[in-house]
């Protein structure tokens, strides 16, 4: 036998490598969360995993995909199973795209531009956050052709408008509005490590340097981490080098950055100043639904922002089927909050989406190895995705939302236990972004 032989009969040789041997050891989203709480200091770490005060909807969002169960469709040919799809104007290879996370660059180095290019690789959308640690101006030089910008209206709404005009000037295609942060939610954990932007070299950090030589390094050397797109603005609306607020600030303190007095007029007047593809992202009931597409909303992204706002708010995946009775077939709509796998985004394309969007999952591959672990993270889900599309008898995504209501049924004895069991969290947290 000859050893390329012998190689691939113990599996070795048909094994893709990602060129890191860390990544290659993470066959699924599990792993690459272990590999990034072994790289992070533990207040950077909670700051990715936790969520808001007793972190119930963090648990509840992973609960609502638990209830899911799978009722395949015998003797399919799925020998060649499609995940493209169409979304808001564009074809991507798979109903993904890439969330809103702030501080990104407390993460990795790479930070925004990192996952940008990641996301480029794989032909799907990314989503800028207005508290990004990178400018607008420097993730459009990535040349992606599929940015999203995802909007918090703020106090300061001349710096509320400048943002969309840099957005829509550096050719980002879509503007997503969230409408879930009138205030800032209470993440307990970020409280009680006293989580700062940018972590400060207090005697805690001194002691966790040698625990974490490789992160400290890479923060230590970097510029300074700043939200990078509310800087004080020039005449032309382009952020000068002093940051707003000087100093480190405590990223439970960003309270003082959003406006709570924002109304669905404030919506509809930025319905008419932005000409692209405009979304509306929040835990939307059907009335609120229907309101946005009143007003010419182009897609609803259903998010509770992964447990990290309203503590014993509604999962999204309960809000889906709803949801989609209120639009209809038409305007798009997308869902985040839970996903850890390409089953999870099987179960919600079934149940009346168009497609999901993730966070957690990729800043997990980001921290464990930068862009190179966000492309693993996206190619985990989409292999995942598409054996699942297999196994359950569907060609495709517009198979699986077909036969939607016979491939997937909610496990009732799970719902019913929930209801019971819903206050129960463990001691470290749920594998929480969206």
């Amino acid at each position: 036998m000859r050893l390329s032989e012998a190689w691939e009969l113990v599996g070795l040789g048909s094994r893709r490598s990602t060129g890191n041997r860390a990544l290659d050891r993470c066959h699924d989203i599990a792993a690459l969360r272990a590999a990034a709480r072994r790289r992070l200091p533990r207040a950077v770490f909670d700051y990715i995993d936790g969520g808001a005060d007793e972190e119930l909807t963090l648990a509840g969002n992973r609960e609502a995909f638990h209830r899911v169960r799978f009722r395949p469709r015998a003797l399919q040919d799925v020998s060649a199973p499609s995940l493209s799809t169409r979304l808001l104007g564009t074809e991507l290879p798979a109903p993904i795209a890439l969330a809103p996370t702030g501080y990104t660059r407390m993460i990795h180095p790479d930070a925004e531009t990192g996952v940008a290019r990641a996301a480029a690789a794989r032909g799907l959308p990314y989503t800028l956050s207005t508290v990004a640690t990178t400018t607008i101006e420097d993730v459009a030089a990535t040349g992606h052709p599929n940015l999203w910008f995802q909007l918090y209206v703020l106090r300061d709404r001349g710096l509320t408008r400048a943002l969309v005009d840099r957005a829509a000037d550096a050719g980002f295609r879509v503007l997503e509005i969230a409408v879930d942060s009138a205030v800032s939610g209470h993440r307990t954990r970020d409280v009680r490590n006293g989580l700062t932007i940018p972590p400060q070299l207090t005697a805690k950090t001194l002691l966790g340097i040698g625990a974490h030589p490789g992160y400290w390094s890479s923060v230590l050397r970097g510029a300074p981490l700043t939200l990078a797109n509310l800087r004080d603005t020039g005449p032309d609306g382009r952020p000068n080098a002093r940051p707003r607020a000087g100093g480190p600030g405590t990223v439970a303190g960003i309270n003082e950055l959003f406006d709570p007095s924002v109304t669905w007029d404030d919506l509809a007047s930025l319905r008419e100043h932005w000409s692209g593809a405009l979304v509306l992202k929040g835990p939307l009931g059907p009335s609120d639904v229907r309101r946005a597409v009143d007003l010419g909303i182009d897609g609803i992204h259903l998010s509770n922002h992964g447990g990290r706002q309203l503590d014993r708010c509604v999962s999204p995946l309960d809000l889906l089927r709803p949801a989609r009775e209120a639009a209809g077939e038409l305007p798009t709509i997308l869902l985040d909050s839970g996903i850890r796998s390409g089953a999870d985004i099987a179960a919600a394309i079934a149940l009346g989406a168009d497609a999901c969007v993730v966070g957690r999952a990729y800043l997990y591959g980001a921290a464990a190895a930068g862009q190179r672990g966000v492309e693993h993270a996206i190619d985990l889900l989409t292999g995942q995705l598409r054996r699942t599309l297999q196994l359950l008898g569907a060609t495709d995504l517009a198979d699986l939302r077909k036969h939607g209501a016979e491939l997937v049924v909610l496990d009732q004895h799970r719902l019913d236990q929930h209801r019971v069991d819903q206050h129960r969290v463990p001691a470290e947290g749920w594998p929480g972004h969206g």
